[in-house]
């Protein structure tokens, strides 16, 4: 099996490019700089791991239009190899994610506002609870509400 989620900040805006045709295809490339979880015997004192990922079709234009450098993001894909020959002749080996699935991380507003996306509509906002309820963590719903509610 082969499948990889990652989770990392975005080193750079992404680079896209379409593909030549009758239907041209977003190929969308970037790196992400994702922490180590552990840093035992560390010598070089990497705490990151950049790792280049590569989304095609409709996720390469998502990343195109809302992903910007800074924006923490979580990856699923799979890993693919290959290789090439440069211009002095020497074989270059390569590895990178193909994307599958890709979403943000974290808020806009955790991010100082630098993640990007801005939606139609804000998200609901709920008050707090306060503390002259019965403190269980649940919101006080008013009465008469059970006919918006979707589900019985």
């Amino acid at each position: 099996m082969n499948k990889v989620i990652l989770m990392g900040r975005l080193t750079r805006d992404p680079e896209v490019r379409y593909s030549q045709g009758e239907s041209s295809l977003a190929i969308a490339r970037y790196s992400l700089a994702v922490d180590r979880r552990f840093n035992r015997n560390n010598q070089d004192g990497q705490t990151a791991d950049f790792i280049n990922c590569v989304a095609f079709g409709k996720s390469g234009e998502f990343a195109e239009k809302y992903f910007k450098k800074g924006t923490k993001i979580a990856v699923t894909g799979r890993i693919q190899t290959g290789s090439y020959t440069n211009k002095e002749g020497q074989k270059v080996y390569t590895t990178e994610v193909v994307v599958e699935d890709q979403e943000f991380a974290e808020s806009k507003n955790a991010n100082g506002g630098n993640a990007g996306f801005s939606g139609s509509s804000p998200a609901p906002s709920f008050d707090a609870p306060s503390n002259n309820g019965s403190g269980d963590g649940f919101i006080n719903l008013p009465d008469g509400i059970d006919e918006e509610l979707p589900f019985n």
